[in-house]
């Protein structure tokens, strides 16, 4: 009897949850479906679905819908994509063309660098694969990269991975100055080809446990990214990988063009020449300087993470004082963070440093060999219209606001930023695109493949040699900052920008990844053995 009651309490216990379970439309059910890959959160996955199949069955009558798959941060995303073309082109190069696959097709067939002219009977075997490639309609089985940063849809577009939506030509007084610009504080919102268009805006700041930097005995709250080398914040910063999340990267990357800056208009001051004539001078000196910072913050770090959902999280838990995070991370910790009996401020902050951070685009684009074409351009439709638009930062329950969770991003459409929406809007009167951002991105300066190489060289100097830049940087603290001790730990000679271009650039870029491998390794050593110095020398002066 007793064996019986178990076995029915067990089945009760597994079977009830599919019992009461919502009844919901499977995507078998659907009249149309549409694939979308996304490092995007639960929340706007769960919005942008009902909203989606709302529209869609206005327009047309059908149902639809969405087949989402997330697999990581867009760092996984891309690396996904580019193995599932390399298996499709390698099917279509053997099976439909009859050719010998080989190490140079597999280079060539998504090399940016190959560009197909008028006379393919002159082609090598690396642009006869280029050519069939961007002639073929092969594809991964997603129909729509969605979210992420612009350098991950920069080098999807040029690998020839996306084509154009349509939606240019479907809806042309959107891409105008007046709706979405074309580029904004320097950075392009929109590709002129129709590869990729911004859907929504981001920038970068601190989130900060108020609790925490008292206990700390920090009076102060974070208001610039220099704020990230206190030494009282030792252990006390969450962080995350920059080359499993590109938007942290991008925040990275901010706080080097900030420096780049502050170096440009120094110089100008001790000088007095002609600001343009400075420029690489400024570049060379803000990259090393930009760089000492961020080493300086990975010393403070308690850790660096795969995903930037996780800083957050920490900082509100009080496990971590101060986190780098993207903006509506920071907006919507900060509103459920009430106010204390007393009146005054809640356990949660976040600052976004006006002249550290630009606005940078969340981009949304059709994949080549998309299954489902008609339905993928009806969501890149929906996703730039105002009743897209509208669930970025609309509350909960009002007219044309979200179903449950408040998203607190901003819109890329300009039209968006009204009156008549403020009193609907959860952040009434930010708009982003009035007044001057003292920070005007410059992609010649980080962007493209430097950016690529940013985030690895930050990978050696902090993350993977974390355990002894952590020491060296308590020791030195210890002992009372010995010139000699900081003087080793900030060595920065061997990823100075030109060492960037000159090795680390073509390193990433080679053919053969085992460079890379090995430059990481060799560079990884250097940095571990500085830091171990570093921690001697501060030993001995504490003596």
């Amino acid at each position: 009897m007793k064996r019986a009651l178990l076995l029915i309490a067990l089945a009760a216990v597994v079977g009830l949850p599919f019992i009461f379970r919502t009844k919901q439309a499977t995507i078998e059910n659907a009249d149309e479906t549409v694939v979308i890959i996304t490092p995007h959160n639960e929340a706007l996955r769960h919005e942008y679905t009902r909203g989606f199949r709302e529209w869609y069955r206005a327009r047309t009558g059908k149902t639809v819908a969405i087949d989402w798959r997330v697999i990581g941060g867009t760092s996984e995303i891309t690396r996904f994509l580019e193995s599932e073309y390399v298996s499709s082109f390698q099917n279509h190069w053997t099976k439909k063309l009859g050719r010998a696959w080989s190490t140079e097709v597999q280079a060539a067939f998504h090399n940016p660098d190959l560009v197909p002219d008028k006379t393919p009977a002159d082609d090598t075997m690396g642009m006869e694969a280029r050519r069939a490639f961007l002639e073929s309609d092969i594809g991964c089985g997603i129909d729509i990269f969605f979210g992420g940063g612009s350098f991950d849809f920069i080098r999807q577009a040029s690998a020839g991975r996306l084509v154009d939506s349509g939606i240019m030509q479907l809806r042309p007084e959107w891409f105008r100055e007046e709706v979405i610009p074309q580029s904004f504080t320097g950075e392009t919102y929109w590709d002129k080809d129709g590869l990729w268009v911004g859907d929504v805006l981001s920038s970068y700041g601190m989130i900060y446990n108020r609790d925490s930097l008292q206990r700390l005995g920090i009076e102060q709250e974070p208001r610039n990214w220099d704020d990230l080398a206190n030494p009282k914040l030792q252990g006390e910063i969450a962080l995350c990988d920059p080359t499993k999340s590109s938007s942290m990267a991008k925040a990275f990357e901010n706080v080097i063009q900030q420096h780049i800056y502050r170096e440009w208009v120094r110089l100008e001051k001790e000088t007095g020449r002609d600001r343009q004539g400075l420029e690489a001078q400024a570049v060379e000196a803000g990259w090393v300087s930009g760089l000492r910072l961020v080493q300086l913050a990975g010393a403070n770090a308690r850790y660096f993470t795969d995903t930037s959902q996780k800083p957050p999280i920490d900082v509100i838990q009080g496990n971590s004082a101060i986190g780098m995070c993207i903006d509506f991370y920071g907006r919507g910790s900060f509103q459920g963070s009430a106010r204390r009996v007393d009146g005054s401020p809640g356990r949660i902050g976040y600052y976004s440093p006006p002249d550290g951070t630009v606005l940078s685009p969340d981009p949304i684009a059709v994949m080549r060999g998309a299954p489902n074409p008609a339905a993928a351009l009806a969501f890149m439709e929906y996703a730039l219209s105002m009743d897209g638009q509208k669930l970025w930062n609309f509350k909960p329950g009002v007219p044309g606001g979200t179903d449950r969770y408040e998203l607190r991003r901003l819109p890329i459409r300009r039209d968006f930023y009204t009156q008549d929406f403020d009193k609907y809007r959860s952040d009434p009167g930010v708009n982003p695109y009035a007044g001057a951002n003292p920070l005007i991105y410059n992609g010649a300066w980080t962007g493209g493949e430097y950016f690529r190489a940013m985030a690895f060289i930050i990978r050696v100097m902090c993350l993977d040699t974390h355990p002894e830049l952590v020491a060296a940087w308590k020791e030195i603290i210890h002992a009372g900052f010995p010139a000699d001790a900081r003087a080793m730990m900030d060595d920065l000679s061997a990823v100075t920008y030109q060492q960037m271009k000159d090795r680390i650039v073509p390193a990433l870029t080679s053919k053969n990844k085992v460079d890379e491998i090995r430059l990481a390794n060799e560079l990884a050593g250097r940095f571990r053995a500085q830091y171990q110095q570093a921690e001697k020398l501060a030993r001995a002066a504490r003596r």
